[in-house]
């Protein structure tokens, strides 16, 4: 077994070599767009969540949304118009019954909009988790108006109980195809065909078993149809595919393994006679593999996308498929490619696993060796079948039998070149959606465009097996992770929808780049620069002379740019300074020179994200400055002037330029001047009033109302003056007591300034003794 071991790793040593040579882990965006309201187009209704449910009616010129409790029609070119709203709400008495189930009132409880389809007769068909209970109904729009017909219908089984819960569905023929849990507490998986009420013609409702050979704790991720009926020479059938993740049964090992899954069945499926009842007689399922470097565990399918050229036959289809670890030791996210031929010629030709019982109670799947019956099991209806007169009733048991217990093939899906068409570090991926281009060199290119857990919106291409991010936008503020996206060919517009709300893309913004420089390293297939406008333009919305270079971003043919203007910067002596400068491109190196010589980070020069940062300027700091962007492409290394400037230190014009210099006239100086009037009035007035009333003693002494002079000695201090007669009665009349009791040892205290008065002669000055204030060592006598 050591020996097994050792050669396996021998063994895989070279690949993994060659593929970390030829796929580089960490595939980062050329541009990163942080959040601006210009970036999209945005809708969200206050009090609304969770908009994860969308419905293109490109007929109608809407785009009908659906979201926690509310349907939304908005206008598909602009989304911030609201045409008409629904709301689809639950009782009290649902919530009761939900919460008494144990669930959350506040979220679960509520009735989540995750069924919108399309049918036949103009309608939509809506289904909602409606508290754990779900239910089904049909929605008209008519007069800017959107309207339910009222006629419940039964949910279970089309629509998920729990609104958390990952599902898949779609209406193919008015037949609704849907895979989601069967119960209430999510343990019965399912993958049914059903009938809306509506319909009157309908083959019937057929499902899968309830076995964990057919569907083992699954994880639903997506569905669609493949006309492969269409130009079939041996009168192939329409067939559905279904995309999940589950717990592999034949893994011999002692944890659980969860595995990427790929089912399909056949449209005219209408069940076995006996064996097989109303069930599936052509579901097959596969192991779909993301070969991705350094992983020790499979990594799990997250969404898929049909990619399909209307010029070409089916078989040339794509399904490009994101898968992200089911560990937190990494954080690389995957794109698969796979073509379609390749999925059905798997289930058309290829072996099969068999359970075999080991020591009595373990079952291990190996390949199934043994003859396989006649018709091929989980083969759909051909032209022989049919002249042959057999439907899908009319199937032998043993074929039944067989699929029943070996709905398993042997041999995983493997992607397009052994290797994933992009791989990048970060947030994981969410959902993707790729779109056809043709460039100037008249190629067809493959965009494709990934949401993020953290709201983002990549758009990358593989340029023959160069993995190349053009940029990364922010669509939401705080981020929320992206759970839809949706394409029109009317408005060649982007949807985006989360739980905040819901954004609208165009599908590249050119004006973003300023240079031609920079317009050709993006490499953006939608864009090129227009010499006759001078700009980077839309490829569509052009004519004239495009210079654009997406395999090797060859900007050789790119007219000089005009010389930048440089920024005259003054600095204090022994401050810092910091010179902005950011960088059109993640993928350039920035280099700063002085006086043409370039500069070498250190203590007092650092160089930072945005810019460089001088510590301490001296005059030694002095000179001429240029941030220049050096960026490589397979061509060339291009090197553009971003930013430059003047830095010197002149206290003359220092002075004059940077230093604040008072105002000598002007609004603010004429209201100041009047504030300080007023103040100093104030004063005036507040100092006459406190003397009026003899808060204020006066420092000098009065003469005596009879003229005569009093004499004092140095030792005396003048604090009375003499008062007229009215003058000394009004403090006797304001108050009773004495200012100052002449008893020496009074313990009265009194904070005004005053002496004993003598009220014997009214005529003569009051005097006042000083003898027993001259000399106050205690404060308890004052």
């Amino acid at each position: 077994m050591h020996s097994l071991i050792s050669l396996s790793v021998f063994w895989l040593l070279p690949l993994a070599v060659m593929l970390e040579e030829e796929a580089p882990l960490a595939c980062v965006p050329r541009r990163h767009v942080s959040y601006h309201r210009d970036n999209a187009v945005l809708f969200r209704e206050e009090g609304v969540f969770n908009y994860s449910t969308m419905l293109l009616r490109e007929d109608l010129g809407l785009l009908v949304l659906g979201a926690r409790e509310a349907v939304f029609a908005l206008d598909i070119s602009d989304i911030s118009k609201k045409h008409a709203s629904v709301k689809w709400e639950v009782t009290e008495q649902q919530v009761n019954e939900c919460t008494n189930k144990g669930k959350d009132p506040e979220t679960e409880c509520k009735n989540y909009i995750r069924i919108l389809h399309a049918m036949n007769n103009g309608k939509i068909f809506v289904c909602g988790t409606n508290a754990f209970d779900p239910l089904c109904d049909y929605l008209s729009y008519a007069d800017k108006k959107l309207t339910f017909a009222r006629t419940a219908e039964d949910g279970k089984g089309k629509c998920p109980f729990d609104p958390f819960q990952r599902y898949a569905s779609i209406m193919v023929d008015d037949q609704l195809y849907s895979a989601t849990s069967m119960n209430f507490l999510g343990s019965e998986p399912i993958l049914i065909r059903s009938s809306p009420a509506s319909v009157s013609s309908s083959p019937g409702s057929i499902r899968t078993e309830f076995k964990s050979s057919w569907l083992n704790e699954p994880n639903f991720v997506s569905m669609v149809q493949m006309p492969e009926s269409e130009q079939s020479e041996v009168g192939d059938d329409d067939k559905v595919y279904l995309f999940f993740s589950e717990t592999a049964v034949e893994c011999d090992c002692f944890n659980k393994l969860v595995v990427s899954r790929v089912a399909r069945v056949c449209k005219g499926d209408v069940g076995g006679r006996r064996t097989l009842q109303k069930k599936w007689t052509s579901f097959l399922k596969t192991r779909m593999d993301c070969p991705v470097l350094h992983s020790q565990l499979p990594y799990l399918i997250q969404d898929s996308y049909r990619w399909c050229d209307p010029m070409q036959h089916w078989e040339k289809c794509i399904f490009y498929a994101i898968f992200t670890p089911q560990s937190d030791t990494s954080d690389l996210s995957a794109v698969c490619a796979y073509r379609v031929s390749d999925i059905g010629k798997v289930f058309s030709e290829g072996k099969y696993k068999s359970p075999v019982t080991v020591e009595t109670s373990f079952v291990k799947w190996v390949m199934y060796s043994g003859e396989v019956p006649e018709p091929r099991p989980g083969a759909c209806i051909s032209n022989e079948d049919r002249k042959a007169g057999i439907q899908s009733l009319d199937l032998p048991d043993r074929t039944l039998q067989f699929v029943k217990d070996r709905p398993l093939m042997d041999q995983p899906i493997q992607p397009m070149d052994g290797k994933p068409v992009l791989m990048r570090k970060g947030a994981a991926f969410t959902r993707i959606i790729v779109n056809q281009v043709q460039a100037a060199d008249r190629e067809m290119y493959h965009v494709m465009f990934i949401g993020t857990e953290e709201g983002t919106l990549l758009r990358a291409v593989n340029y023959d097996g160069e993995m190349f991010i053009i940029e990364e936008v922010e669509l939401f503020k705080p981020p929320e992770p992206i759970k839809s996206l949706k394409f029109s060919n009317v408005t060649r517009q982007l949807y985006a929808g989360s739980n905040f709300g819901v954004a609208q893309i165009p599908l590249a913004t050119c004006g973003r780049s300023l240079s031609c420089i920079d317009c050709v390293l993006a490499r953006d297939p939608y864009c090129g620069w227009s010499v006759a406008d001078g700009k980077c333009v839309f490829l569509s919305s052009s004519q004239g002379n495009i210079i654009q270079s997406v395999k090797e971003g060859n900007a050789s043919l790119c007219p000089p740019p005009d010389p930048i203007e440089p920024v005259i910067r003054f600095f204090w002596p022994g401050s810092n300074l910091k010179l902005s400068c950011n960088s059109p491109s993640n993928l350039a190196q920035i280099i700063w020179e002085r006086d043409n010589i370039q500069i070498t980070s250190s203590p007092s020069l650092q160089y930072l994200q945005d810019g460089l940062l001088i510590l301490n300027a001296s005059i030694n700091d002095a000179g001429h400055y240029r941030c220049l962007s050096v960026e490589s492409s397979k061509a060339n290394n291009y090197t553009t002037t971003v930013a430059e400037y003047r830095v010197s230190k002149d206290p003359g014009d220092f002075n004059k330029i940077l230093l604040p210099q008072a105002r000598t006239d002007g609004p603010s100086v004429a209201g100041l001047k009047a504030a300080v009037a007023l103040l100093v009035i104030s004063l005036f007035v507040l100092l006459a009033w406190n003397f009026y009333k003899g808060h204020l003693p006066l420092r000098w002494c009065c003469m005596k109302k009879n003229g005569e002079q009093p004499q004092y000695t140095r030792d005396q201090v003048a604090l009375n003056c003499d008062m007229t007669e009215q003058d000394a009665q009004r403090p006797s009349q304001a108050e009773n007591k004495p200012l100052m009791s002449a008893a020496p040892n009074s313990s009265s205290n009194n904070n005004h300034a005053g002496g004993a008065v003598s009220g014997s002669d009214e005529n003569s000055a009051p005097k006042i003794n000083l003898t027993s204030l001259q000399y106050i060592d205690d404060e308890s006598q004052i």
